[in-house]
């Protein structure tokens, strides 16, 4: 503890006096480095708890900028916030609420160019992102990085998590093979969601994010996990690696990473799309 000062002490108290925490699991979190990808309804929930946990190196990728429909649901951002880039506000915001951690943005939309410069400085990541082929090229890239990554979707009045440790367990492809065609799936502008559901699933990716940080619990690999708001149910469907999963199978037909058609760019107005089981 006396590598702690007396105001980190007092901030992160209700962790420390934890004992599956402590002060070592509280330095471990001060010292991660987590990408968050998408400053969206799932990133600005997810975001906000890694900084207040103190969480020390956060990175925020979006490309868009604030809408007033975004309002219903994205809590980095406020009214005032109508028109700025998403990641200027989600850094503010995030300072305000613990200025000790260190934030780094980027006004960017992934693609296979750029994605492993972006991922490599982090530990672990968290797709927040709002497209059937950005998350499949996120799952692609963290796999051959090496990057675990915790995985959430939510429309209308439900949401899915997943964990995703390269190699240990199924990745994202053993349980959805590849991008559905444009226009199968609806999105959130489509079909709408209930914000509060972004904010339970959210704030369920940060409870891995620091699960994973701590090496407590059971993460959520080969487990997908179901929620539905309407019924107030979650459901755990157990999922396992997939031999002839081209991407992390036994003879693996993806090798490298490539752009899929851009159903919408990362951080547009809706946060992922529910698939089915």
């Amino acid at each position: 503890m006396s590598d702690f000062t007396k105001e980190q002490v007092e901030r992160y108290s209700r962790h420390i006096i934890l004992p599956e925490v402590g002060g070592k699991g509280q330095r471990s979190i001060c010292e991660a480095r987590v990408l968050v990808l998408g400053a969206g309804g799932l990133g600005s929930p997810a975001a906000y708890y890694l900084a207040a946990a103190g969480v020390g190196h956060l990175g925020i990728v979006d490309s868009d900028t604030v809408d007033l429909s975004n309002i219903q649901r994205q809590v980095l951002h406020t009214t005032a916030d109508i028109g700025r880039p998403k990641t200027v506000s989600a850094e503010e915001k995030l300072r305000a609420v613990n200025p000790e951690i260190e934030v780094r943005t980027y006004q960017t939309r992934l693609t296979s160019e750029n994605i492993m410069d972006v991922i490599r400085d982090y530990e672990i990541v968290v797709d927040g992102t709002d497209n059937f082929p950005t998350r499949f090229l996120v799952n692609d890239a963290c796999y051959i990085a090496k990057k675990p990554m915790v995985h959430g979707a939510i429309l209308r009045f439900e949401g899915q998590l997943l964990t995703m440790i390269p190699d240990e367990g199924p990745c994202y492809r053993c349980i959805f093979r590849e991008p559905p065609p444009p226009g199968l799936v609806p999105n959130c502008r489509q079909a709408g969601i209930l914000g509060a559901v972004a904010g339970v699933i959210g704030s369920l990716q940060a409870t891995e994010v620091l699960k994973l940080i701590l090496n407590k619990g059971e993460p959520l690999m080969g487990r997908l996990l179901l929620y539905d708001a309407l019924s107030a149910r979650f459901r755990v469907v157990n999922t396992k690696r997939d031999p002839e999963c081209p991407i992390c199978g036994k003879n693996p037909s993806i090798t490298g990473l490539v752009d899929y058609d851009q159903a919408c760019s990362l951080g547009s107005r809706c946060e992922g799309e529910v698939v089915g089981e």
